[in-house]
């Protein structure tokens, strides 16, 4: 074979062998593709917590209503408190004697044991010492309202019968318009220039706020709880010389100047001013010889013709809500410092209570104090002061 033939020979088997070379490489195997996998499942959302009072308010819905006593509704924010009661749960309010003491409430309940109509009290708002003496009548029953821990032990019955729910300190509402020189203590309302103006707010033998007054003028003149003589001879020396007006004391009263001075609890006093707005002037006056707080409490009938509204009127009212309903009104809530310490007191609110100095001397008679005083004031008041207050 010549060279030449070699050579085309050697050029056509490289030539084969390059493009041998350039082929394309053989797609590599595809794994099969894995099927698409479902979302994991998602938790179901929690459910709602059942309302630990739903079978209350199904029970106090049925009843369909609530009967009160001696609330009168410019007391304690009272108004508001009860319409936004009867609102939120679609209960009918039958109001009795917004002005009785806490005397007549007691009665009520007595004269009405067996009756379940619109005139036999559901529930009573009553002074501190006649709680104890109505549980021992067997007039109260026992209700432990889901707030009931925040309560003070010093205000309450421990098995529930009745509890604290607001507290104030004793002053003298003054209409200016008609007071020239308005008293700033107890003993300034013996001067003559306050003939036929001075007025107690209640009957002493049935009103726990008059009976306090009493004590807190025996306190201011040497006397004490359970011996204030010193309280009944000051009353006795006022209605002597003229200046003792013998009519419960009321707003109404207050503005005409029938009793241009009284005694009220200060946010009353405090309510009034406000709700006057300057027709007429009102001053507020707390005595320093004699700073008496006293506290209220609530009870439910042992003859509630309406026991679970009654029930449920207790848990509104130590509520945080109902709590703060009656701060507007000027009173210190039973739960006041739960209130506090938690931060649930609007700013608004806490700016209108009066300084917390003022309050700084008062003195919180204990339930035996209170119990000697009115024992002691309702056996002699009639004989010692002679007025018929009415």
């Amino acid at each position: 074979m010549s060279k030449l033939h070699i050579y085309v020979s050697v050029v056509l088997l490289l030539l084969v062998a390059s493009l041998a070379g350039c082929a394309p490489a053989p797609a590599p195997t595809q794994a099969p593709a894995a099927a698409p996998t479902a979302a994991p499942a998602q938790p179901a959302a929690p459910a709602a917590p059942a309302d630990p009072l739903a079978d209350l308010i199904k029970a106090a819905q049925a009843e369909g209503e609530l009967t009160t006593i001696a609330l009168p509704r410019d007391w304690a924010n009272y108004g508001e408190v009860l319409d936004t009661f009867s609102k939120k749960y679609g209960i009918k309010l039958n109001e009795l004697d917004p002005n009785a003491g806490s005397g007549d409430e007691i009665q009520a309940i007595k004269a009405n044991k067996d009756n379940k109509g619109p005139q036999a009290p559901d529930v009573i708002d009553v002074g501190l010492s006649f709680g104890p003496s109505a549980k021992a009548e067997g007039l109260i029953q026992p209700y432990k309202v889901s707030t009931w821990d925040t309560i003070p032990d010093t205000v309450k019955d421990p098995e529930g019968y009745w509890y604290g729910d607001y507290y104030g300190v004793l002053a003298f509402e003054v209409n200016k318009d008609a007071v020239k020189n308005v008293p700033q203590d107890w003993p300034d309302l013996l001067k003559p220039e306050y003939k036929g103006q001075v007025a107690l707010s209640g009957d002493p033998r049935t009103s726990n706020q008059a009976i306090l007054a009493i004590g807190a003028v025996a306190l201011a003149n040497g006397g004490t709880f359970a011996n204030p003589q010193a309280g009944l001879d000051y009353f006795a020396e006022m209605n002597k010389v003229g200046n003792f007006v013998p009519v419960i004391a009321k707003p109404g009263t207050v503005a005409s100047g029938e009793t241009p001075i009284s005694m009220f609890w200060d946010y009353l006093a405090l309510g009034d001013r406000d709700k006057f707005a300057g027709n007429p002037t009102i001053e507020v006056v707390i005595p320093p010889s004699g700073v008496i707080a006293g506290v209220y409490v609530q009870a439910i009938s042992a003859y509630a013709p309406h026991p679970n509204a009654a029930k449920l009127w207790m848990e509104f009212l130590y509520s945080d809500e109902g709590q703060l309903l009656w701060l507007k009104g000027y009173v210190h809530p039973i739960r006041y410092n739960d209130l506090a310490a938690r931060g649930v007191i609007p700013a608004d609110l806490a700016e209108k209570m009066p300084p917390a100095d003022i309050y700084a001397k008062a003195i919180f008679p204990t339930l035996e104090e209170q119990t000697a005083l009115k024992e002691y004031v309702v056996a002699n008041w009639e004989k010692v002061v002679g007025a018929e207050v009415k």
